[in-house]
């Protein structure tokens, strides 16, 4: 059984990250959605715990897929859940120099496991967390960005901090 681990922030979880995981359940036996815990880069909106539960809900449709949290380095989580494949999506080409560096540094820790990159699909390819992120906090309309599971939470969270306009 080949089995992929798919990891990421996801905060949230966009149509793009859905796509990609989609397309993993189709070419692996079983794709662990993997949640880490802390991000280095900034705080996050959501809780591991609320990103897992939205993630379960926007992949409820995909037998195969399950989801997690860590908190390691993701060549020990991709141990944990006994993943050969580590999926990583790529959108633009900034991507694809992170991802070099990464996959670089996962090959030295860990020889045996794969990384597999896959494109994002065009009408997903401009939206990241980030931007979505950005565009609920002002009030736009993000609806065509992610889950309608995400869109629910994210509504609910712009009502407990909404942006102050001046």
């Amino acid at each position: 059984m080949k089995k992929a681990i798919f990891p990421g922030t996801f905060d949230p979880f966009t149509n793009g990250h859905l796509d990609i995981t989609e397309r993993g359940a189709n070419m692996f036996d079983a794709v662990v959605v993997a949640v880490t815990a802390h991000n280095s880069k900034k705080k996050t909106m959501f809780s591991v715990d609320e990103r897992v539960k939205m993630i379960e809900e926007s992949c409820k449709h995909l037998p195969n897929v399950t989801v997690c949290s860590f908190d390691t380095l993701l060549v020990q989580a991709a141990k944990e859940q006994d993943a050969e494949v580590m999926i990583r999506g790529l959108r633009v080409t900034s991507d694809f120099e992170y991802e070099f560096v990464m996959r670089q540094f996962n090959s030295e820790l860990d020889s045996e496991r794969e990384t597999v990159y896959l494109m994002s699909s065009g009408e997903h390819m401009h939206i990241s967390s980030t931007h979505v992120k950005e565009v609920s906090r002002y009030g736009g309309d993000v609806s065509r960005y992610v889950p309608k599971g995400v869109l629910a939470a994210l509504t609910e969270k712009m009502k407990e901090a909404p942006c102050k306009h001046q």
